[in-house]
Protein backbone atom coordinates (compact mmCIF):
# COMPACT_ATOMS: atom_id res chain seq x y z
CA UNK A 1 0.00 0.00 0.00
CA UNK A 2 1.36 3.17 -0.74
CA UNK A 3 2.04 6.40 1.68
CA UNK A 4 -0.64 8.35 0.38
CA UNK A 5 -3.25 5.18 0.58
CA UNK A 6 -1.83 4.75 4.19
CA UNK A 7 -2.51 8.09 5.43
CA UNK A 8 -6.13 8.39 3.74
CA UNK A 9 -6.65 5.42 5.58
CA UNK A 10 -5.86 6.68 8.23
CA UNK A 11 -7.04 9.86 8.48
CA UNK A 12 -10.61 8.71 7.36
CA UNK A 13 -10.45 6.20 10.88
CA UNK A 14 -9.51 8.78 12.56
CA UNK A 15 -12.48 10.95 11.54
CA UNK A 16 -14.69 8.31 12.07
CA UNK A 17 -13.29 8.24 15.63
CA UNK A 18 -13.69 11.95 16.43
CA UNK A 19 -17.44 11.58 14.75
CA UNK A 20 -18.36 8.27 16.71
CA UNK A 21 -17.17 10.16 20.38
CA UNK A 22 -18.91 13.07 18.85
CA UNK A 23 -22.24 11.48 18.91
CA UNK A 24 -22.45 10.57 22.28
CA UNK A 25 -21.71 13.90 23.90
CA UNK A 26 -23.03 17.25 23.13
CA UNK A 27 -19.49 18.87 22.33
CA UNK A 28 -15.84 18.90 22.34
CA UNK A 29 -12.52 21.37 22.32
CA UNK A 30 -10.18 20.47 19.86
CA UNK A 31 -7.73 19.41 22.58
CA UNK A 32 -10.18 16.61 24.31
CA UNK A 33 -10.07 15.27 20.37
CA UNK A 34 -6.48 15.48 19.95
CA UNK A 35 -6.01 13.14 23.18
CA UNK A 36 -8.49 11.20 21.77
CA UNK A 37 -7.01 10.84 18.66
CA UNK A 38 -3.45 10.74 19.58
CA UNK A 39 -3.01 13.27 16.82
CA UNK A 40 -1.42 16.63 17.24
CA UNK A 41 -3.93 19.84 18.03
CA UNK A 42 -3.19 21.23 14.12
CA UNK A 43 -4.15 17.49 12.67
CA UNK A 44 -7.32 17.59 15.07
CA UNK A 45 -8.05 20.89 13.25
CA UNK A 46 -7.51 19.89 9.59
CA UNK A 47 -9.97 16.85 10.39
CA UNK A 48 -12.43 19.26 11.76
CA UNK A 49 -12.61 21.56 8.79
CA UNK A 50 -12.91 18.85 6.63
CA UNK A 51 -15.58 17.29 8.85
CA UNK A 52 -17.12 21.39 8.98
CA UNK A 53 -16.80 21.72 5.19
CA UNK A 54 -19.34 18.34 4.32
CA UNK A 55 -21.89 19.32 7.07
CA UNK A 56 -20.87 16.58 9.21
CA UNK A 57 -19.59 18.74 12.43
CA UNK A 58 -20.45 22.74 14.00
CA UNK A 59 -18.10 24.34 14.74
CA UNK A 60 -18.19 27.19 17.43
CA UNK A 61 -15.91 29.27 19.80
CA UNK A 62 -14.53 27.03 22.01
CA UNK A 63 -15.23 23.65 20.38
CA UNK A 64 -17.23 21.58 17.78
CA UNK A 65 -20.61 18.96 18.12
CA UNK A 66 -22.63 17.31 15.99
CA UNK A 67 -25.40 19.20 13.70
CA UNK A 68 -28.26 16.68 14.17
CA UNK A 69 -31.10 18.65 16.57
CA UNK A 70 -34.37 16.85 18.03
CA UNK A 71 -35.43 19.52 15.27
CA UNK A 72 -33.22 18.84 12.13
CA UNK A 73 -31.87 15.11 10.87
CA UNK A 74 -28.25 15.11 10.33
CA UNK A 75 -27.47 14.60 6.93
CA UNK A 76 -26.56 11.44 5.43
CA UNK A 77 -22.83 11.60 4.65
CA UNK A 78 -22.64 12.17 8.39
CA UNK A 79 -24.53 9.30 9.62
CA UNK A 80 -22.80 7.10 7.36
CA UNK A 81 -19.64 7.20 9.43
CA UNK A 82 -21.61 6.92 12.32
CA UNK A 83 -21.69 3.79 14.74
CA UNK A 84 -20.48 1.93 11.40
CA UNK A 85 -19.87 -1.49 13.69
CA UNK A 86 -23.29 -1.21 15.16
CA UNK A 87 -24.92 -0.89 11.94
CA UNK A 88 -23.66 -3.68 10.56
CA UNK A 89 -23.99 -5.86 13.77
CA UNK A 90 -27.68 -4.99 13.33
CA UNK A 91 -28.02 -5.94 9.58
CA UNK A 92 -26.00 -8.96 10.11
CA UNK A 93 -29.32 -9.85 13.04
CA UNK A 94 -31.86 -8.45 10.21
CA UNK A 95 -30.69 -10.59 7.29
CA UNK A 96 -31.61 -13.54 9.43
CA UNK A 97 -35.17 -12.60 8.50
CA UNK A 98 -35.28 -12.45 4.90
CA UNK A 99 -35.24 -15.94 2.96
CA UNK A 100 -34.90 -16.48 -0.92
CA UNK A 101 -37.86 -14.72 -3.13
CA UNK A 102 -39.08 -12.37 -0.69
CA UNK A 103 -40.08 -8.92 -1.29
CA UNK A 104 -38.21 -6.81 0.87
CA UNK A 105 -38.82 -2.66 1.41
CA UNK A 106 -35.78 -0.77 2.54
CA UNK A 107 -35.87 2.93 4.00
CA UNK A 108 -33.36 5.58 3.49
CA UNK A 109 -31.30 5.01 6.90
CA UNK A 110 -27.97 4.50 6.99
CA UNK A 111 -28.29 1.65 9.76
CA UNK A 112 -30.80 -0.22 6.72
CA UNK A 113 -28.35 0.30 4.30
CA UNK A 114 -25.89 -1.47 6.08
CA UNK A 115 -28.53 -4.38 5.54
CA UNK A 116 -28.68 -3.87 1.64
CA UNK A 117 -24.71 -4.44 1.82
CA UNK A 118 -25.69 -8.10 3.17
CA UNK A 119 -28.37 -8.71 0.50
CA UNK A 120 -26.27 -10.56 -2.19
CA UNK A 121 -25.93 -13.42 0.66
CA UNK A 122 -29.26 -14.47 0.37
CA UNK A 123 -30.19 -15.09 -3.30
CA UNK A 124 -33.62 -14.34 -5.29
CA UNK A 125 -35.31 -11.23 -4.23
CA UNK A 126 -37.32 -7.97 -4.65
CA UNK A 127 -36.44 -5.10 -3.38
CA UNK A 128 -37.93 -1.59 -3.42
CA UNK A 129 -36.09 1.17 -1.65
CA UNK A 130 -36.09 5.60 -2.01
CA UNK A 131 -32.68 5.50 -0.83
CA UNK A 132 -30.05 6.28 -3.45
CA UNK A 133 -27.21 4.46 -1.64
CA UNK A 134 -29.31 1.78 -1.72
CA UNK A 135 -29.87 1.77 -5.14
CA UNK A 136 -26.51 2.09 -6.17
CA UNK A 137 -25.57 -0.77 -3.90
CA UNK A 138 -28.03 -3.51 -5.45
CA UNK A 139 -28.56 -2.20 -9.13
CA UNK A 140 -25.46 -4.24 -10.60
CA UNK A 141 -26.99 -7.39 -8.73
CA UNK A 142 -28.65 -10.06 -11.29
CA UNK A 143 -30.17 -11.70 -8.50
CA UNK A 144 -32.46 -8.07 -7.20
CA UNK A 145 -34.84 -7.29 -8.72
CA UNK A 146 -35.16 -3.57 -7.94
CA UNK A 147 -37.86 -0.97 -7.90
CA UNK A 148 -37.54 2.71 -7.12
CA UNK A 149 -39.80 4.93 -5.27
CA UNK A 150 -40.40 8.54 -3.95
CA UNK A 151 -40.60 11.68 -5.46
CA UNK A 152 -38.59 14.71 -5.29
CA UNK A 153 -34.87 14.08 -4.48
CA UNK A 154 -33.26 15.33 -1.48
CA UNK A 155 -29.42 15.85 -0.64
CA UNK A 156 -29.60 15.88 2.69
CA UNK A 157 -30.77 12.60 3.02
CA UNK A 158 -29.81 10.99 -0.54
CA UNK A 159 -32.89 10.07 -1.15
CA UNK A 160 -36.24 10.56 -3.05
CA UNK A 161 -39.22 11.69 -0.61
CA UNK A 162 -42.77 12.48 -1.50
CA UNK A 163 -46.62 12.35 -0.02
CA UNK A 164 -46.72 8.30 -0.08
CA UNK A 165 -50.16 8.92 -2.27
CA UNK A 166 -48.57 10.43 -4.63
CA UNK A 167 -44.57 8.25 -4.63
CA UNK A 168 -45.92 4.93 -5.62
CA UNK A 169 -45.37 3.44 -1.97
CA UNK A 170 -49.42 2.52 -1.76
CA UNK A 171 -49.28 0.33 -4.85
CA UNK A 172 -46.98 -2.12 -3.12
CA UNK A 173 -47.63 -5.12 -0.52
CA UNK A 174 -43.88 -7.00 0.51
CA UNK A 175 -43.19 -9.44 3.27
CA UNK A 176 -40.95 -7.17 5.12
CA UNK A 177 -40.26 -3.52 5.64
CA UNK A 178 -36.86 -2.95 7.33
CA UNK A 179 -36.60 0.62 8.65
CA UNK A 180 -34.77 2.84 11.54
CA UNK A 181 -35.81 6.27 12.63
CA UNK A 182 -34.09 9.17 15.04
CA UNK A 183 -34.72 8.36 18.36
CA UNK A 184 -37.55 5.61 20.14
CA UNK A 185 -38.85 5.19 23.61
CA UNK A 186 -40.74 1.97 25.06
CA UNK A 187 -43.75 3.40 23.50
CA UNK A 188 -43.46 5.43 20.39
CA UNK A 189 -40.91 6.39 17.87
CA UNK A 190 -40.08 9.94 16.88
CA UNK A 191 -38.23 12.34 14.03
CA UNK A 192 -37.03 15.29 13.37
CA UNK A 193 -39.11 16.04 10.23
CA UNK A 194 -42.69 15.75 8.97
CA UNK A 195 -42.21 15.14 5.60
CA UNK A 196 -39.78 11.95 6.05
CA UNK A 197 -42.42 10.51 8.96
CA UNK A 198 -45.10 10.87 6.41
CA UNK A 199 -42.65 8.55 3.46
CA UNK A 200 -42.17 6.46 6.90
CA UNK A 201 -45.27 5.57 7.42
CA UNK A 202 -46.55 4.91 3.72
CA UNK A 203 -43.76 2.41 3.77
CA UNK A 204 -44.34 0.70 6.85
CA UNK A 205 -47.73 0.07 6.42
CA UNK A 206 -46.58 -1.86 3.43
CA UNK A 207 -45.42 -4.57 4.98
CA UNK A 208 -46.37 -7.85 6.59
CA UNK A 209 -43.99 -8.04 8.57
CA UNK A 210 -42.30 -4.91 10.04
CA UNK A 211 -39.02 -4.39 11.53
CA UNK A 212 -37.45 -1.83 13.20
CA UNK A 213 -33.38 -1.66 13.81
CA UNK A 214 -31.94 1.03 16.36
CA UNK A 215 -28.45 1.19 17.96
CA UNK A 216 -28.58 2.43 21.56
CA UNK A 217 -27.93 5.76 20.98
CA UNK A 218 -31.09 6.17 19.93
CA UNK A 219 -33.28 4.88 22.46
CA UNK A 220 -34.52 6.41 25.04
CA UNK A 221 -34.72 9.67 23.62
CA UNK A 222 -37.44 11.86 21.64
CA UNK A 223 -37.73 14.15 18.43
CA UNK A 224 -39.95 16.67 17.14
CA UNK A 225 -42.14 14.46 15.03
CA UNK A 226 -44.08 11.73 16.55
CA UNK A 227 -43.24 8.00 13.70
CA UNK A 228 -45.66 5.62 15.58
CA UNK A 229 -45.80 3.90 18.13
CA UNK A 230 -42.95 0.84 18.79
CA UNK A 231 -46.33 -2.10 18.74
CA UNK A 232 -46.57 -1.05 14.64
CA UNK A 233 -43.57 -3.02 14.45
CA UNK A 234 -43.81 -6.84 14.68
CA UNK A 235 -39.55 -7.28 15.48
CA UNK A 236 -37.44 -4.30 16.99
CA UNK A 237 -33.64 -5.12 16.28
CA UNK A 238 -31.67 -3.61 19.38
CA UNK A 239 -27.78 -3.56 20.22
CA UNK A 240 -27.52 -5.08 23.67
CA UNK A 241 -26.57 -1.47 25.21
CA UNK A 242 -30.04 -0.60 25.35
CA UNK A 243 -31.68 -0.28 29.05
CA UNK A 244 -33.01 -3.69 29.83
CA UNK A 245 -36.51 -1.96 31.22
CA UNK A 246 -37.09 -0.36 27.85
CA UNK A 247 -36.24 -3.87 26.39
CA UNK A 248 -38.89 -5.43 28.54
CA UNK A 249 -41.47 -2.75 28.07
CA UNK A 250 -40.88 -3.53 24.01
CA UNK A 251 -41.32 -7.42 24.60
CA UNK A 252 -44.85 -6.59 25.64
CA UNK A 253 -45.87 -5.98 22.02
CA UNK A 254 -43.23 -6.67 19.75
CA UNK A 255 -40.37 -9.55 19.38
CA UNK A 256 -36.93 -7.62 20.61
CA UNK A 257 -33.88 -8.98 18.89
CA UNK A 258 -30.33 -8.09 20.39
CA UNK A 259 -27.28 -8.23 18.86
CA UNK A 260 -24.03 -6.69 20.31
CA UNK A 261 -23.10 -3.03 19.61
CA UNK A 262 -19.87 -3.35 18.13
CA UNK A 263 -18.16 -0.63 20.08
Amino acid sequence: MSDVASTRITRVVRQRQIVDHLAGVSSATAAELAALTGMSLMTVHRDIDDLAGRSILRKFHGGVSMLPSTVFESSSEMRLQTRVRAKEALAREALKLIEPGMSVMLDDSTTVLALARLLHEVGPLTVITNYRQAIEELRENDDIRLFVIGGQYSRTHDSFIGVPSNSSVESYAVDVVFQSTSTMGSQMTYHQEQEIVLMKRGMLASGSRRVLMMDGTKVGRTSLHRYVPVSDFTDVILTDDVDPDIITAIEQHSMVHLTPSGD
